[in-house]
């Protein structure tokens, strides 16, 4: 009976709350999701004056343009988790013994 009343953090965590602790971890993921939606925003505002561009080939490059930005950001993120993980440790202990 005791394990019905045991209280849960994934129960009570909302949205907002879980993209924040998720931020925190890992910091490049909000860039990236946020320069994917101004990248989105541009091409789209930019539709209206592709003058006589085509339709397939402004989306073609819009979708190319949002993926280079949100990988661009994960490469980032994963070279700034092997320093921490794994270069600066390295150095640290060095001048510490």
């Amino acid at each position: 009976m005791s394990s019905d009343n045991q209280w849960s953090a994934d129960e009570d965590e909302g949205q907002l709350s879980r993209l924040i602790r998720k931020s925190r971890d890992s910091p490049f993921v909000p860039v990236g999701i946020a320069g994917f939606v101004t990248v989105v925003s541009y091409g789209l505002y930019k539709l209206k004056y592709r003058r006589d561009q085509k339709m397939s080939i402004h989306l073609i490059h819009m979708r190319v343009a949002a993926q280079g930005f949100v990988v661009g950001a994960v490469t980032l993120g994963v070279l700034y988790s092997m320093y921490k993980d794994y270069i600066r440790p390295r150095f640290f202990n060095r001048y510490k013994k």
